[in-house]
């Protein structure tokens, strides 16, 4: 293999198995383990690749409401309600946004009244002009990843 793809290929095969190990990851890569510790570690350096965290299925788990919240707020306000967002366990993405509204986050909740509640409490002391939720009805698709280099 030619190193110039090296570090894309590595981040491939690691995504379609996080736990891969160096040995396998260097047979199917067909370099060496040192080279595979290497790149793994210049790419963990550069923060390319920050974690190795497993693809949960919150369904699975009891979270069956997935909501999206989009809020309109006062122009100060935006880094204090993205940061009480980011905060919030449940809130699994947190958006900056243009268009209509400012930020867009995705939460998962256990059930409706979950999600009300948790909502309610985390725009309570928020400078939020306009707030809608969405509630999604059936996730017809949810990546948390994709092949790198594949434009």
């Amino acid at each position: 293999m030619a190193y110039e793809n090296l570090d894309t290929e590595l981040v491939n095969a690691l995504l379609g198995n996080g736990r891969e190990s160096l040995r396998s990851l260097g047979d199917q890569l067909d370099v060496s383990v040192t080279t595979v510790s290497n790149h793994l570690a210049d790419l963990e350096d550069a923060g390319a690749i920050e974690g190795y965290t497993p693809i949960v299925d919150y369904s699975k788990l009891g979270y069956d409401v997935t909501a999206i919240l989009q809020l309109k707020v006062d122009g100060p306000g935006l880094p204090d309600i993205t940061d009480a967002l980011r905060d919030e366990p449940q809130m699994v993405s947190v958006y900056e946004t243009t268009g209509d509204y400012d930020i867009i986050a995705i939460g998962k909740f256990t059930d409706s009244d979950d999600m009300n509640n948790q909502i309610k409490r985390i725009l309570a002391d928020a400078d939020v002009q306009e707030s809608n939720t969405s509630v999604v009805l059936n996730t017809v698709s949810e990546h948390t990843q994709f092949s790198v280099g594949d434009d």
